[in-house]
């Protein structure tokens, strides 16, 4: 197991491999904004089911916390599990860059399709619209 160390501000520091190695039935560490939980004991508490916390078990579960949204008093009762927080030379290891939800299609578009195709359906609906209308 790595070695774990403090600060001059009393902040303990753990390395990644050490949330991952705690990651077992006896003993379940996750990640929240880079503060390290042991939530070994609330497992059986957690409204959302043991499994939920066991899914994110030694590693970054930031983002899931977040998605549920929840309540101040969650918040409140999970500083009272932080064992301390991530060592900053391992944030990069578990931030994800941001996902696009927006696709871009590389394609380059000829004439007829911008052109072409909407001059076609607007002759062909002229062409209906005069035959179908009586004359007078």
């Amino acid at each position: 197991m790595d070695q774990d160390s403090t600060n001059d501000g009393g902040v303990r520091y753990y390395r990644l491999t050490d949330v991952e190695q705690r990651n077992s039935f006896k003993s379940t560490w996750i990640i929240i904004n880079h503060n390290i939980y042991d939530v070994t004991t609330f497992l059986e508490e957690h409204p959302g089911g043991e499994e939920v916390l066991r899914e994110q078990g030694g590693g970054d579960a930031t983002e899931s916390f977040e998605d549920v949204g929840h309540s101040t008093d969650a918040r409140e009762m999970a500083k009272s599990m932080i064992v301390g927080q991530l060592h900053p030379d391992d944030w990069e290891k578990i931030s994800k860059p941001p996902e696009s939800l927006v696709t871009t299609v590389h394609e380059t578009t000829s004439w007829w399709s911008n052109w072409l195709i909407p001059g076609l359906a607007a002759a062909i609906v002229t062409v209906m619209y005069r035959m179908y209308t009586p004359d007078e």
